[in-house]
C-alpha cells in the first residue's frame, strides 16, 4: 500500500489552499511538496458570505462547494506535477473542506459544524481515494470536533527532554501542549488571530493583509480597548473549547469599538495584534507553565510584529517559526490532513477525547473512493 497522501487545507482566514503531498513510508513524514494557490476573488466572497445567514443558502452553499473543490483539484494537479508524480501513486486525500458554520454542542446538546466540500467530485477530478468530513464524528461523540491536529503534533514536535508547544496562526489560533511526561494530550482554540488581523486591514488599507505586521508596528496598542477585547467570555472558558467565525467576526468587532469614537484604525490593529498575542500568551502560561519552546506554524508566523508580541509576553520560552523543526509554518496544518486521512484509511483513531471533550477517540472522516 502506498505512504504518500496529500493533505489540503483552507483555513477560517480565506487566504487560500495548501496542499502538500506526504511520505509516511520513515518514522518521520517527510513532505515532498507543497503548492498553494488564492480563491478566485467572487469565490472568496461568496464563502466569506455564508459564514452568515442570507438567502438561498443551500444553492450557493453548494454551488460554493463545487467551485472550491475545484481550486483544490488544481492544487492537487500542482503538488503532484511538482514531485513528478501520479495519481494511482497516492493512496488518499485528506481534504477539511471550508468551515462555514462550528457551534458544537449548541442549541440540542449536540449542535453541529459545517465545511463545505463536495468529495465525490474531489475523486472525479483527482482520480484518487479523498477522505472528507473529518470533525462530524467528534461532534457527534460529544465533542468540540475541533482542533484536530494536536495528535499530529505530537507525532511530529514532541521531544523527550522538554515541555513544548505547537501554536498554529490561522484565522483561529490554537495551540498543542507537548508535556513528555503527561500522557493526556491538551489542545484548544485559543481566540482569534488572522480573521481579525485580516479583515480589519483589508477593509481600512485595500490589502489583504498585514504583511510583516509593518501597519500594526507603526499603531499603539489602546489599553481600554484591549482590555475589554480580553474580558470575552470565551478567553475565561476552560478548555477543551474550539471557536471560529460564528463569535469572532466584524460584528463583535464594531461592538467592542462602540464608545471608542476617533481611534485611529492603525491603533485598531496594534490593539487585534496585541489581543491576539495576549490570548496566545495566556492560554499557554495557563496549560503549559514551564514550556520551553513555542513552535509557531500558520499564516501567522509570517507576521513578524505578532510574532515579537509573542516573544514578549513569553519570557523565558523561545518563540521560533515551525522551520527551525523541519516543517515550515505554510505546511503544517495541509500537513495534519494528510496524517488524518492516513489515519482514517488505516483503520486508526484520529481525534482525542481529552483534546475535543468526545466521550473518546474515534476514527474520523469518510471515504470516497476513486
Amino acid at each position: 500500500m502506498s505512504e504518500l497522501y496529500i493533505g489540503l487545507m483552507s483555513g477560517t482566514s480565506l487566504d487560500g489552499v495548501d496542499a502538500v503531498l506526504v511520505d509516511f513510508s520513515t518514522v518521520r513524514p517527510v513532505v515532498l511538496g507543497h503548492a498553494t494557490g488564492p480563491f478566485p476573488s467572487d469565490l472568496k466572497a461568496e464563502l466569506w458570505s455564508l459564514n452568515t445567514a442570507g438567502d438561498n443558502e443551500v444553492h450557493r452553499a453548494a454551488l460554493a462547494a463545487n467551485g472550491l473543490v475545484r481550486v483544490y483539484a488544481e492544487q492537487v494537479r500542482q503538488v503532484l506535477a511538482s514531485c513528478h508524480t501520479i495519481p494511482s501513486d497516492v493512496r488518499a486525500i485528506g481534504a477539511h473542506g471550508q468551515t462555514i458554520r462550528h457551534r458544537p454542542q449548541e442549541f440540542d446538546g449536540t449542535g453541529y459544524t459545517i465545511q463545505l466540500n463536495n468529495a465525490p467530485l474531489l475523486a472525479e477530478l483527482c482520480a484518487i481515494d479523498v477522505v472528507a468530513d473529518f470533525r462530524t464524528r467528534d461532534v457527534a461523540a460529544g465533542g468540540q470536533g475541533a482542533p484536530l491536529v494536536p495528535p499530529f503534533h505530537r507525532a511530529v514536535f514532541g521531544r523527550a527532554e522538554a515541555v513544548t508547544a505547537v501554536l498554529n496562526l490561522g484565522g483561529i489560533s490554537n495551540v498543542t501542549i507537548l508535556d513528555p511526561n503527561v500522557s493526556t494530550l491538551i489542545g484548544f482554540d485559543c481566540g482569534p488571530a488572522n480573521v481579525l488581523l485580516d479583515g480589519w486591514c483589508q477593509t481600512h488599507t485595500a490589502q489583504p493583509f498585514d504583511r510583516g505586521g509593518a501597519w500594526a508596528a507603526q499603531g499603539r496598542v489602546n489599553a481600554t480597548l484591549l482590555n475589554q477585547m480580553l474580558a470575552e467570555p470565551y478567553f475565561s472558558r476552560l478548555p477543551p473549547k474550539s471557536t471560529g467565525r460564528d463569535l469572532f467576526n466584524v460584528p463583535w468587532l464594531l461592538a467592542q469599538l462602540v464608545g471608542h469614537d476617533g481611534i485611529l484604525a492603525v491603533d485598531v490593529q496594534a490593539t487585534l495584534t496585541e489581543l491576539t498575542a495576549m490570548s496566545c500568551a495566556h492560554s499557554l502560561r495557563m496549560a503549559a507553565p514551564r514550556c520551553s519552546v513555542l513552535s509557531v506554524c500558520g499564516g501567522g508566523a509570517a507576521n513578524h510584529h505578532l510574532m515579537d508580541r509573542l516573544q514578549a509576553a513569553l519570557p523565558g520560552c523561545a518563540v521560533q517559526s515551525s522551520e527551525a523543526v523541519g516543517l515550515p509554518p505554510q505546511q503544517v496544518e495541509a500537513a495534519a490532513f494528510a496524517w488524518l486521512a492516513r489515519q482514517t484509511i488505516l483503520g486508526k483513531t484520529g481525534s482525542v477525547g481529552s483534546v475535543t471533550g468526545a466521550k473518546g477517540a474515534r476514527i474520523l472522516g469518510a471515504v470516497y473512493p476513486a
